[in-house]
């Protein structure tokens, strides 16, 4: 973990500004996972895992603008950004460190995540997603936009294409575009759909659906009864 710290530290002041230029269909992506969001509280108590610089956050605060917010992330730089960004709002709290440990500090009606609990070894992955079932109020709502391992060796390597295919024509320097390729390569531990949505099951989560997909990414939800 240490690792991929220090690899969103360094660049975590290019991070947004880079993302449409490395995720497929960006917009339509975390728009899917703002829809998914569906929860009866008006101002809902919002968990965001691996929260990085906001984004996703942002994203939620414009269908819930009364919403209370808590931002979960291993690096500092990404929060300090996160921090600037939500500088007019006293009541969002921050916790810096690997969200598979660290005390979530509450209960929570809707708890997300971006592109981020795929750098999870798989058993950590099933380990955190009960970690969030246990933080979710009664009701309460799991959104997970992230990358799948294709359901087999050659689907898998399918999408990979695509992805490839996708990064040719963008304009991020060859230094960015080579770190970007490293942290895939390196970081990325993807896990079938198929199994995560089992682990979900396997946690207590109910009305588990698939909401988004566009090759490897997807955007998946389970709720707590």
């Amino acid at each position: 973990m240490e690792q991929i710290k220090r690899a969103f530290d360094a660049t975590a002041s290019r991070y947004d500004s880079q993302r449409k230029w490395i995720i497929p269909e960006m917009d339509d992506y975390y728009s899917a996972a703002v829809w998914a969001a569906e929860c009866k509280n008006p101002a809902p108590a919002i968990l965001d895992i691996g929260a990085g610089t906001g984004l996703l956050s942002t994203l939620m605060l414009q269908k819930f603008p009364d919403a209370q917010l808590t931002l979960v992330d291993l690096s500092e730089s990404m929060l300090s950004i996160a921090k600037e960004r939500f500088a007019d709002r006293s009541d969002v709290r921050y916790i810096t460190g690997d969200y598979s440990s660290v005390d979530f500090s509450g209960r929570y009606d809707l708890c997300c995540s971006a592109l981020s609990i795929h750098h999870l070894e798989h058993e950590e992955k099933r380990r955190l997603y009960k970690k969030i079932f246990d933080a979710l109020n009664p009701g309460g709502i799991f959104v997970n936009a992230d990358q799948v391992l294709g359901e087999t060796a050659a689907i898998n390597r399918h999408y990979m294409d695509y992805w490839d295919e996708f990064l040719v024509p963008c304009p991020l320097s060859p230094e960015d575009k080579k770190q970007m390729l490293y942290r895939r390569d390196t970081f990325d531990k993807n896990e079938k759909l198929s199994v995560q949505l089992t682990w979900l099951a396997d946690c207590g989560f109910s009305e588990i659906d698939l909401v988004y997909k566009n090759r490897l990414f997807v955007v998946f939800t389970g709720r707590k009864d």
